[in-house]
């Protein structure tokens, strides 16, 4: 299944896809959130969808909002992929690096990238994100994929002087509003049976400056998940951010970053694409 929310007469409505086929469920599921998760929510979805109490809708010029309620955090693991750590100038790290991205910084997959106020090194970072399903404590590896919902394709803004040379921790380069970019899909896991062999890339106004494969992660998501439950509580419809490839505008010579008008499209096979373009910030 595909779960996505779209927006139509200024509302945000629930939506599925399966078998591509699409259907119109807020009658049935105000969002996608905890409860949902909680409450079983997937298969009372597929149980609509095979009684036939749903119509099938049309999927012309849809506005997608990100797929899932705003989650109690968003979790990124930073360095994860041994090619970037490579051309950032940084060893592997011994255990993951684990920043937070501002949960406000959540948007649509097609939203507007907003540079923000003073940036002058705003860049970009294709991702595979995983939602967690129920809730986890002090799991293990070996158990940690039955806390997996699905997975989404992220993109995770950064304003490297903010990250870096602002002192401090990462999460001040990381959570300006639109740096996460969120969707257009939910993907169950059953429709992913390998998340760790599968293409990730992104341009920037028709170039493509990131093209790689989730098999350059260094630290695997049973790892990642059992290994923050450790250190947090995962919720219902939180998220984990695993990391980007090579080919981000810091790793470039020279570094290239984002400017008004820049085009950037991303996406990973089997969940769908995105695409923003970047506009300067303008006080309200």
């Amino acid at each position: 299944m595909k779960l996505f929310k779209f927006i139509q007469n200024g509302k945000t409505h629930c939506g599925v896809e399966i078998n591509h086929l699409k259907y119109d469920v807020s009658a049935h599921f105000n969002d996608y959130d905890e409860m949902f998760f909680e409450s079983n929510g997937f298969e009372k979805l597929k149980e609509l969808v095979h009684k036939g109490h749903l119509t099938v809708m049309s999927a012309d010029d849809l506005t997608y909002a990100a797929p899932i309620a705003r989650p109690s955090k968003i979790v990124c693991i930073g360095l994860n992929y041994a090619k970037h750590a490579t051309e950032s100038g940084m060893v592997v790290p011994p255990e993951p690096v684990i920043f937070f991205k501002s949960t406000t910084a959540m948007c649509g997959p097609y939203d507007d990238v907003i540079i923000p106020r003073g940036s002058e090194k705003t860049d970009w970072e294709v991702e595979l994100a995983v939602v967690i399903g129920k809730k986890a404590s002090y799991i293990d590896e070996d158990e940690a994929m039955d806390y997996v919902a699905g997975y989404a394709l992220h993109n995770d803004y950064s304003e490297r002087a903010f990250q870096l040379e602002r002192s401090g921790q990462w999460v001040k380069g990381k959570s300006n509003d639109t740096f996460a970019p969120f969707g257009p899909y939910l993907v169950t896991k059953d429709e992913i049976p390998d998340p760790h062999n599968i293409r990730l890339w992104l341009s920037v106004n028709g170039e493509m400056v990131q093209d790689s494969n989730t098999d350059d992660m260094v630290y695997k998501i049973p790892f990642v998940v059992a290994y923050l439950s450790q250190f947090m509580t995962l919720l219902p419809g939180d998220v984990i951010s695993t990391g980007t490839p090579f080919g981000v505008g810091l790793g470039l010579n020279p570094p290239r970053y984002l400017k008004a008008g820049d085009i950037v499209e991303l996406g990973i096979d089997g969940l769908g694409t995105q695409r923003q373009v970047a506009k300067n910030w303008v006080k309200q």
